[in-house]
């Protein structure tokens, strides 16, 4: 049985279609619909049902599936321990975030493949959060405070932020104070998010609100320079408004506290000896220390 129909059944089973699955593995559409069919002659079974929506798993093709995946990872560990040291190759897929990870990030992948020639590497760059599993990806770069999951994370370094606001804003509605004047503001936000200050010791926390929210920091920080509110935002975003004058940090007496950046994969035993690389080569990059996995 071929490693690469059981690795391409995997990848087509995830992404729900022949054509998502393609891209994901670089190859065409006809390559991965021949990969499946020699799979399923093998089998005497029929793993997939293909629809006009894209492909679903039959009920052998959800029986097989984590065989499938088990399988595939088995054998990359057991290239990894056959050579430890050697060069890496085959695929890795990471997601990074938009506004960080083209500047700080992109950087290290590059590094990693001038390093390693043979490994075929795979980015993408947004700003939501991905699955994972679903998506296909081997890991992703996160940065902030992390959601409960069931995903293993890696802190890897920290990045620091500010709230700031633009002396037009400043000088039409005032500056807040305290964490409890926030409330009377108009809060440029991701989402729903939660904001953290530190009083002392202690850690306060508020909910802001707002009319104008963006997934990205960079558009945030633009909202934030044409004075439509105040902004909770990391310094690899704001130093160049910061030092222009377009945006003052505001709040001074309440810092943020740091935001952690971390290596995020699917749940496992180890991780794959790419994403061990890569992590260190972060570390390395960022000036972080090593640290334990934590869940």
């Amino acid at each position: 049985m071929d490693i690469d129909d059981l690795r391409t059944f995997v990848e087509v089973a995830d992404a729900g279609g022949v054509s998502p699955a393609a891209r994901r593995l670089g190859v065409s559409k006809s390559v991965v619909s021949r990969r499946l069919f020699r799979l399923e002659a093998e089998l005497g079974v029929q793993l997939l049902a293909r629809t006009t929506r894209g492909a679903a798993l039959t009920e052998a093709g959800v029986a097989f599936r984590e065989h499938a995946a088990r399988a595939g990872a088995e054998i990359d560990a057991a290239r990894e321990t056959l050579q430890p040291s050697g060069d890496l190759s085959g695929r890795l897929r990471v997601a990074l975030p938009l506004t960080f990870g083209p500047t700080h990030l992109a950087p290290v992948l590059a590094d990693l493949a001038r390093r390693h020639p043979r490994m075929h590497i795979h980015s993408s760059y947004s700003d939501r959060f991905v699955d994972l599993i679903a998506e296909g990806f081997d890991c992703a770069i996160r940065v902030g405070h992390l959601q409960d999951s069931n995903l293993v994370a890696r802190r890897v370094g920290e990045i620091g932020g500010k709230f700031l606001a633009s002396p037009g804003y400043i000088a039409e509605h005032g500056a807040p104070e305290e964490p409890s004047d926030i409330a009377s503001h108009q809060a440029l936000m991701q989402g729903t998010e939660a904001w953290q200050f530190m009083d002392g010791d202690r850690i306060v926390t508020i909910n802001p609100q707002g009319r104008y929210k963006a997934d990205n920091g960079i558009a945030l920080a633009a909202a934030a320079a044409a004075g439509l509110g105040v902004a909770w935002l990391p310094d690899c975003v704001t130093d160049p408004y910061v030092a222009s004058g377009a945006l003052v940090p505001i709040m001074t007496r309440y810092p943020v506290p740091s935001a952690g950046v971390f290596v995020i994969r699917p749940p496992g035993q180890h991780p794959s000896r790419k994403v061990r690389v890569l992590t260190e080569l972060v570390i390395e990059s960022l000036g972080g220390k090593p640290a334990r996995d934590d869940h």
